[in-house]
């Protein structure tokens, strides 16, 4: 009943000492001075550690609390038109010990919405939710997650703020992270009609500034339409349906934790952005 991870030892450590290791030069390249202020939820990238792990733990981070019961994690490349999928039973491996799967909250939310019924012998290879799993162990030690598949289409703002009401009436307390990288630009993704070079880094930062924008401006709906016409949000459904269930359980203001392209790390012609956003 334990799913295998799949890009352990790729992706990131498969080790428990290389990915605390890891984890803590993360937290040391961004010193962050913890405040009294309460995030309910975040917005962090799925690239290899090497490349987006810095952001996507420093920003999950900034979620930690002492008594966390289940971590919600939305994300998988979907287009508009597809399923949603859920991992509603048994554990996930992480390098730090299996994450349970709150399968009460799980029931819940399926008995509204329909849902793929993924399980640890049958599961789609994605990384977007995988990669965040270590930091919510590491973090979250004694916390269940629900991983879930969410398409770009409005029904999954419907699903969010359903979500935080099963697990308010559950009496769980959550954590919302929304898993998506943002402009994939170059020959290698089929999207490169802005120039090469300066001209396109510059390009796609303007591009990736634009989605961001709608981010920090808590409207989901535009998240999910400005990814959809201008390509700078590869998991946008996972996005918004965190920026959704964030406003649900009261969340008002979003910040920018930071933001990198693949590029900075190591230059190429085909290169990836990556934003933090906590809420």
């Amino acid at each position: 009943m334990i799913r295998k991870a799949m890009f352990a030892g790729t992706w990131y450590p498969a080790d428990a000492g290389a990915c605390e290791k890891k984890i803590q030069s993360f937290l040391r390249a961004m010193p962050w001075t913890p405040d009294d202020q309460t995030r309910v939820g975040a917005i962090v990238p799925h690239a290899g550690w090497d490349f987006s792990g810095k952001i996507a733990c420093n920003t999950i981070r900034r979620l930690k609390e002492a008594d966390v019961d289940v971590v919600v994690v939305f994300g998988m490349h979907l287009h508009a038109q597809s399923a949603r999928y859920m991992m509603g039973t048994g554990a996930w491996e992480t390098p730090f010990g299996a994450l349970d799967i709150d399968e009460e909250l799980a029931e819940s939310i399926a008995a509204k919405f329909s849902f793929i019924r993924e399980t640890a012998s049958n599961f789609t290879m994605d990384n977007t939710i995988e990669l965040q799993l270590p930091f919510i162990k590491y973090f979250f030690s004694k916390a269940r997650i629900l991983p879930l598949g969410v398409p770009p289409a409005e029904q999954t703002l419907e699903v969010a703020r359903s979500l935080v009401d099963l697990a308010k009436h559950l009496g769980r307390k959550i954590k919302v992270i929304g898993s998506t990288d943002l402009t994939h630009y170059g020959a290698h993704y089929g999207f490169a009609g802005h120039g090469t070079g300066p001209e396109a880094v510059h390009w796609v930062l303007q591009n990736d500034r634009r989605v961001i924008d709608r981010m920090l401006q808590f409207d989901a709906r535009q998240v999910i339409a400005e990814a959809l016409s201008n390509h700078n949000a590869c998991c946008s459904g996972a996005a918004a349906a965190a920026l959704e269930a964030g406003r649900r359980m009261g969340a008002v203001r979003a910040e920018l934790v930071s933001y990198a392209t693949s590029n900075d790390i190591r230059p190429s012609s085909n290169f990836v952005g990556y934003a933090g956003i906590v809420f």
